[in-house]
């Protein structure tokens, strides 16, 4: 049986995984009948964010464990994954993306990749497996494969396209329901909640994202 890994950030858009991205994959993944893996690095928070009033909180949490909550603690250290556990790869977005996986929410076009994440990352392409990620979260791949020329999307904010591209990332609009696959590099985007509006729109694109994850898995 297949086997694709599911990278989280955390737990909670705004400092975390957007749980419906995560969760809408997840089912999509168990829908295609294949295993999946959770899995998140065991590294502090950026921040922490009151999602009830958008504020920041005086805390400290963990990335790892707060990912826990939407993978029911069955969840992996990255730092004990590699690319030999798994078929494929999905990141789904959130501002944990660009706040956990990689410094993007606040560095832009100067972002470091979180060590761990770049190392998967890198192993899964150099070993050919595919990589699919949501929202945001294809900053991620912009940021790591950018000398790769990756054909990516990421919704249609101009600031968001412009960091991407200067990565050396081909930016493509895409509708919300819809996927953009770089065959040769093997990754697959989707916007899902960067043009949103809500699940219904969003979950058609994740699920031919997951799809087609699958199928390139081989």
């Amino acid at each position: 049986m297949k086997k694709i890994g599911v990278l989280l950030s955390g737990c909670g858009v705004n400092d975390g995984s957007e749980i419906h991205e995560a969760v809408l994959a997840m089912l999509a993944l168990d829908q295609a009948g294949v295993e999946r893996l959770c899995l998140a690095p065991n590294i502090p928070q950026r921040d922490v964010v009151n999602h009830l009033s958008g504020q920041p909180m005086a805390e400290e949490r963990n990335v790892l464990v707060e990912a826990a909550r939407i993978a029911r603690g069955e969840i992996s250290d990255l730092s004990q994954v590699t690319a030999a556990d798994l078929d494929g790869l999905i990141l789904p977005g959130g501002f944990g993306a660009a706040k956990n996986l990689s410094d993007f929410a606040v560095a832009g076009d100067k972002t470091v990749v979180q060590p761990e994440v770049e190392r998967l990352l890198r192993e899964m392409h150099k070993a050919r497996k595919p990589i699919g990620a949501i929202c945001i979260a294809p900053a991620v791949l912009a940021r790591v494969f950018g000398e790769l020329r990756p054909r990516i999307t990421v919704g249609n904010d101009p600031g968001t396209v412009q960091a991407l591209e200067s990565f050396g990332a081909r930016h493509v609009v895409c509708p919300v329901d819809d996927i953009v696959v770089d065959e040769e590099n093997l990754l697959v985007t989707t916007p899902a909640y960067m043009l949103g509006p809500g699940l219904k729109e969003i979950v058609v694109g994740i699920e031919k994202l997951v799809r087609r994850v699958v199928a390139l898995a081989g």
